[in-house]
């Protein structure tokens, strides 16, 4: 954990901030709408916020604590993508470069028109997916999840994508080469296992396996202890459940932490949602991107190489709304662009909603959240265990209570 300060001594109200307790056990703890949350906000690399409420265990009654482990699901990705641009930065690839280069598989990827797997029409693409667009999911791959065409039919069917599946990451990227695009590279965003692939890269460039790789350059430079595919038995008793909203409304257990998939070592290395984390932990991480690169005299990244990574790169400066052609909607509005790895605010005068322009951002399939404000300094880690993940609007609700906190 960083150091710790009171709320004044970093410019926040200590009264203003409590408010986020109040809300929380109001809305939703309360009336039982969700077990238990973690919250800490960091200002000027000092925690002056940290917050376990409810529990992480209903069934076993065990109460929410600072160092319960949960599952981050898609804050991976930044994960992922931080660890491929340490890559960049040793020369290995340029953004612009095809994917078949390092896949032969993919050279020659193709569009879906239509038909069903195994038989689809297709037609050539109209260039060459490159890396930028896996880092910005503008690369026409999908998620199995989705259940919207075809092509998302033809990943559940061949089990691409499957957090706990039996497909390695090789084996994935081998089955992809089966299925065509649902469009052209750089032509729309659609959410996708993009990172996946970004994970199978790691791997081809370094030449080590995936999670060797994270461990040895990101996780033991950070000091980020809890951070990894699967939470080993010492620690079982430190993981939350995983809990699934009902259409009557209630909540059901979806992941019983004591015989989760989470608790073995997976064949599947997700870098784009496999990975268990902490708050600590998640904040190390993210301290280092917001102090440019570098945490407790360890440098993982330059400092030009964060600010590349978060700007908005969707062509013509575009926003997440005007090229997202699928369901996905957490954070796909007018005022978010997206970077290499993360969502970019383009301002609240866009997004209705309060902030900076600049932060940026990305959340979990299990409602958790995270974002970076470098303006003001301050980063906000939301935890919780509870889908689907847009039911409720965490993120914008914390963003309305922590800005209207700041003082100084």
């Amino acid at each position: 954990m960083l150091p710790l300060a009171a709320p004044e001594e970093v410019g926040i109200s200590s009264e203003r901030l409590a408010r986020i307790e109040s809300h929380l056990q109001r809305r939703y703890l309360q009336p039982q709408k969700i077990v238990g949350t973690l919250t800490l906000v960091a200002r000027q690399g000092k925690v002056a916020y940290l917050s376990p409420l409810g529990l992480m265990d209903r069934e076993r009654n065990k109460p929410m604590t600072e160092d319960t482990i949960f599952r981050i699901y898609s804050m991976t990705k930044p994960i992922t993508s931080v660890a491929l641009m340490t890559l960049y930065e040793q020369g290995f690839f340029q953004l612009n470069d095809e994917v078949y280069k390092f896949i032969p598989e993919w050279r020659n990827l193709q569009v879906y028109l239509s038909g069903n797997y195994p038989l689809f029409l297709t037609r050539p693409c109209e260039r060459p997916m490159t890396i930028k667009d896996l880092m910005t999911h503008t690369s026409g791959l999908t998620y199995a999840f989705m259940e919207r065409t075809n092509v998302d039919a033809a990943y559940r069917k061949l089990g691409i994508g499957v957090i706990g599946g039996p497909l390695t990451l090789k084996e994935m990227v081998e089955k992809l080469a089966e299925v065509p695009l649902e469009f052209s590279p750089g032509t729309y965003w659609n959410y996708s296992v993009s990172t996946d692939v970004l994970g199978y890269l790691v791997e081809v460039l370094s030449g080590m396996p995936f999670d060797v790789y994270l461990q040895k350059n990101l996780f033991e430079p950070l000091g980020m202890k809890d951070t990894a595919f699967y939470v080993p038995p010492e620690k079982v008793e430190r993981f939350a459940a995983n809990y699934l909203r009902r259409p009557d409304k209630t909540l059901t257990l979806e992941d019983d932490p004591a015989a989760s998939p989470f608790t073995r070592p997976p064949r599947f290395l997700s870098g784009g949602g496999g990975l268990v984390s902490t708050a600590a932990d998640y904040l190390r991480f993210c301290q280092m991107l917001l102090n440019g690169g570098e945490l407790d005299g360890v440098r993982i990244l330059g400092r030009k190489t964060i600010e590349f990574m978060t700007m908005n790169h969707l062509p013509g400066g575009k926003s997440l709304r005007d090229l997202n052609i699928g369901p996905f909607t957490q954070i796909a509005t007018a005022g978010n662009g997206f970077g290499l790895g993360f969502s970019v605010h383009l301002g609240s005068d866009k997004s209705q909603v309060i902030g900076s322009p600049g932060e940026y951002a990305w959340g979990g399939a299990a409602s958790t959240v995270f974002w970076i404000d470098p303006k003001e300094e301050l980063i906000v880690i939301f935890l919780t265990q509870f889908m689907p993940n847009a039911t409720f609007n965490f993120r914008d609700q914390l963003k309305a209570l922590i800005y209207s906190a700041l003082i100084d």
